[in-house]
């Protein structure tokens, strides 16, 4: 059994193993709307641009506001600040069953400050997390990593199917009071499990000048010439994610006309067919040199994103599942590299390699989830896919020409 273990599952350390967990749960309570929400705005009567909008309003705090924590993250253990920052989900999903922005006027405006409250909910708890995980001193930090970054497809494999029982039994209060409740559960394990290893990154004497000093020295090695084009590209790669990730559902409603039930199963199906996927890419993201994982992962991310636009009259449920485990496969690869990177050269700037790492995440899926929406409008879904795709092609090819041209230097 032992060697079984060793063949199939990748190593995990303590400090990775409990993050994901904690990860597993915050993604495990979100999700259960999470899937159905551009559904529940469509419904609402919100145009397109409006459920950009309403995106862009999330993540756009959580790269405003990460310097912040980051600063934070000197004072505070990091653990109490993701602490709250979990309970703040709590909060929203508390706040979600009273407000009906269909209503307009005041609902409205209050509905918009809750995804802002989101967002900075979001902040504390990512980027202190990735403060965590970068103090830790990771042997392995781009697998690390993909583990962190796999925890969303984990909840994925079960979170929309009890969602959707709530909400068709009982309505979308249902899901949101069982959001509410999960969060709190998690932040109570959030503080029993890292609080103490967390602690070691506190320190109190740390002032507003020794972190702006901070903040140059990690900038100075981030616009290095072997850091700063693996962080432009994976950006790129993440704005394609904010678009997908926004309308897909919407994809798959309006352009292909599934049933709910259709959706439902097909996200769950994925999040099952890519949970042991997932495991095979944590052991070759440990085995790989980044720029390779890096130019393999775009061309998929890209390539698979433009199929799923150009063959759009020819998708069918199993045709669908292969184009978006290449692109899921694609993102995944991407994003641990980026943040196994970071996490390398700031080695000794934890915080801010976390709060840093944490602003490009969030920044790429505002801008894809805002033009996306318009663009929709413009052009098309099927139009948007392809442009996307393409794009992220082609910034790939001036990356690995730009990479070519450094080695012959």
């Amino acid at each position: 059994m032992a060697n079984v273990n060793v063949l199939f599952f990748p190593k995990i350390g303590k400090i990775t193993r409990d993050v994901t967990v904690v990860h597993f749960f915050l993604m495990f309570g979100y999700k259960l709307f999470s899937l159905f929400f551009p559904l529940f705005l469509i419904t609402r009567e919100m145009t397109f641009s409006q459920v950009g909008w309403t995106y862009l309003l999330i993540y756009l705090p959580i790269a405003l506001f990460s310097p912040i924590v980051g600063f934070l993250n000197h004072k505070i253990n990091p653990a109490l600040l993701a602490f709250v920052g979990i309970l703040g989900y709590a909060t929203y999903g508390l706040g979600m069953l009273f407000v009906a922005p269909e209503q307009g006027g005041q609902m409205l405006y209050i509905f918009y400050f809750l995804q802002v409250l989101l967002g900075i909910s979001a902040s504390l708890f990512f980027a202190s997390f990735k403060g965590i995980l970068m103090g830790s001193y990771l042997k392995k930090p781009t697998g690390s990593f993909g583990w962190f970054y796999s925890a969303p497809f984990y909840a994925s494999a079960t979170a929309p199917v009890v969602g959707a029982f709530l909400i068709w039994q009982f309505g979308f209060s249902a899901v949101f009071i069982a959001s509410t409740i999960i969060h709190a559960i998690n932040s109570v394990l959030c503080l029993i499990w890292l609080y103490r290893p967390a602690e070691k990154l506190v320190d109190i004497g740390f002032t507003i000048g020794d972190f702006f000093q901070s903040i140059k020295s990690s900038l100075k090695i981030i616009f290095k010439k072997d850091v700063f084009p693996i962080i432009s590209l994976s950006v790129i790669i993440i704005i394609l994610t904010g678009f997908h990730g926004s309308f897909f559902v919407i994809f798959l409603k309006e352009v292909l006309f599934w049933e709910d039930n259709i959706v439902l199963i097909f996200v769950s199906f994925f999040s099952l067919v890519f949970t042991p996927l997932s495991l095979f890419i944590i052991k070759r993201l440990s085995r790989k040199k980044p720029q390779k994982i890096l130019l393999e992962g775009s061309i998929m991310a890209g390539l698979f994103t433009a199929l799923i636009g150009a063959l759009t009259p020819f998708l069918n449920f199993l045709n669908l599942i292969f184009l978006d485990l290449g692109r899921t496969v694609g993102w995944l690869s991407v994003n641990s590299v980026r943040s196994g990177v970071i996490c390398k050269k700031l080695r000794k700037y934890p915080e801010e390699g976390g709060f840093i790492d944490t602003i490009f995440q969030p920044l790429g899926v505002a801008i894809g989830s805002f033009s996306g929406g318009i663009l929709i409008e413009i052009v098309g879904f099927s139009n948007v896919f392809i442009l996307i795709g393409l794009f992220v092609c082609l910034a790939t090819l001036i990356f690995w020409l730009v990479n070519q041209r450094l080695k012959t230097c």
